[in-house]
């Protein structure tokens, strides 16, 4: 792992001003993994980072779709997984992965992704999420 950058975030209030810190450091990737614990603020921050990178549609957590398609004003695709509900590594495989992962024109955003980590590509990022207080968090981005 390579540590590229470290935030903090003392109230909500900051969190866009983060989001568009993070869509600056990780523009180039196109999986991004976010980890922390229940209720750290993932799926908060991924709606944040969508607002940066002007997402149209409404973005709301995929947990029991598995995985949400979102679409920029640039016509981007953005899909937002959440495999905190998948029993086995067989149901990624199931919704076809690998048009997710490896679509060079998209953005995967992967909550709970240690379900599927074995099936991650290379080069992706992460971004942990501390929690440090009621709204403060610490977010470190690393590149896998």
């Amino acid at each position: 792992m390579l540590l590229l950058k470290e935030l903090q975030c003392e109230s909500l209030q900051e969190l866009p001003l983060v989001a568009s810190q993070i869509v600056e450091e990780c523009k180039n990737y196109r999986v991004w993994i976010f980890e922390g614990q229940m209720g750290a603020g993932k799926t908060t921050l991924i709606k944040q980072i969508c607002k940066v990178l002007g997402v149209l549609d409404e973005v709301q957590s995929p947990t029991f779709s598995i995985v949400n398609e979102y679409h920029t004003e640039n016509h981007q695709r953005i899909y937002h997984f959440d495999f905190y509900r998948l029993r086995s590594e067989q149901e990624a495989y199931d919704i076809g992965y690998e048009e997710y992962f490896y679509d060079e024109k998209a953005y995967s955003f992967l909550e709970w992704a240690s379900k599927v980590s074995n099936l991650l590509p290379p080069k992706s990022i992460q971004i942990n999420i501390e929690v440090m207080g009621e709204e403060k968090r610490k977010y470190t981005i690393v590149e896998l």
